[in-house]
């Protein structure tokens, strides 16, 4: 749903219910300076929506403080800075992220690592708009918009005790919830089509590698996305795109896939589905020989892979084709052929 263009602007791509309804809320944050919660798996774009509410308010500077980045003690001193002399190899006095903020936008990422003292001190910036330096005896001013992100159920950390719950109501005035993209596969298209516009060349896709796209359920979500395009260009040496060029971890879901319906179909211990009278004139029942199982004809195990594969697909042709390995014109011939067109 989310990218961020090569020219370090940012733009909002998707068409799916999720993706109208997380940019009405942006649009409606953009006039205000409430605290904001933005809540989604990593991949889903928490940043690229932070600086799009953060560019609507057009106020001040957007600050990034990464919670995973920042670890010991230098922590805090990221957070507030320092005087000059406060610890060891302070030789100078350093502006913290805190300040830096001021007047602007402080996107806290991955919110749910920072630590249980630190949360304390930053719930007190966000009530009293002051902080101290570290080795500071004095106090200073800091009025920002907060937005943190996390992976994480905050909530459960609440009730886990790793996670105050007064910070938790403070940050949660307003929440946005990213959906993972396998939830939201039909806003992939138009991702795709902008990844390949921002990597020139004129690239463009089989309609193989759409569908296994579409197939795949994507754990890395719009950045894994990203990745897939920016690598099958790498690989390839022409415009189009094909199956070969996919990374590995799409390759062996499309083998995984194609393992499954094989697999199924030939050991399915369904009744056969019952032959037109045209097909059984032409292919008579042979009783099998006397000590040896019986033989199921190649067409029926054909049949019953294709009637498989759209059940999985929930009627899906498209992708039953891609996992079937066959193309669509194909399965189409197929379906008109086994009498399972309607």
């Amino acid at each position: 749903m989310f990218i961020n263009s090569s020219d370090s602007r940012h733009k909002l791509v998707g068409q799916s219910p999720q993706a109208h309804h997380v940019l009405r809320l942006i649009g409606k944050m953009g006039n205000c300076r409430w605290p904001a919660l933005l809540l989604g798996e990593t991949g889903t774009g928490k940043e690229l929506v932070a600086r799009e509410i953060h560019t609507r308010s057009q106020e001040g500077p957007f600050v990034i403080i990464d919670c995973s980045s920042m670890v010991g003690p230098l922590m805090e001193s990221e957070l507030f800075g320092h005087v000059k002399g406060a610890f060891t190899g302070a030789a100078n006095a350093k502006q913290g992220l805190i300040e830096a903020a001021n007047g602007g936008t402080a996107f806290f990422d991955e919110i749910g690592e920072l630590p249980l003292d630190l949360q304390a001190k930053l719930l007190r910036v966000l009530q009293e708009k002051e902080f101290r330096p570290l080795g500071s005896l004095t106090t200073r001013r800091s009025d920002f918009r907060i937005i943190a992100a996390t992976n994480r159920d905050l909530a459960k950390e609440v009730e886990k005790g790793a996670f105050r719950r007064d910070l938790y109501f403070r940050l949660n005035v307003i929440s946005i919830h990213l959906a993972p993209l396998r939830d939201r596969k039909e806003d992939i298209p138009a991702l795709i089509n902008d990844f390949l516009s921002r990597a020139g060349g004129n690239h463009s896709l089989t309609a193989e590698v759409m569908e296994a796209l579409l197939s795949y359920d994507w754990p890395g979500n719009v950045r894994e996305l990203e990745n897939c395009i920016q690598h099958m260009v790498a690989v390839n040496s022409g415009p189009l795109l094909h199956i070969a060029d996919l990374p590995s971890a799409l390759q062996n879901h499309l083998i995984q896939k194609k393992s499954q319906y094989l697999t199924a179909a030939a050991v399915s211990g369904a009744p056969p589905v019952e032959m037109e009278q045209a097909e059984t004139a032409q292919a008579p029942e042979i009783p099998p020989a006397q000590g040896f199982p019986s033989v199921i004809p190649l067409m029926e195990l054909e049949r019953r892979a294709i009637v498989n594969a759209l059940e999985y697909t929930k009627g899906d042709r498209a992708v039953a084709a891609h996992l079937l390995g066959i193309g669509r014109t194909t399965l189409y011939r197929k379906l008109k052929e086994y009498k399972l067109a309607g």
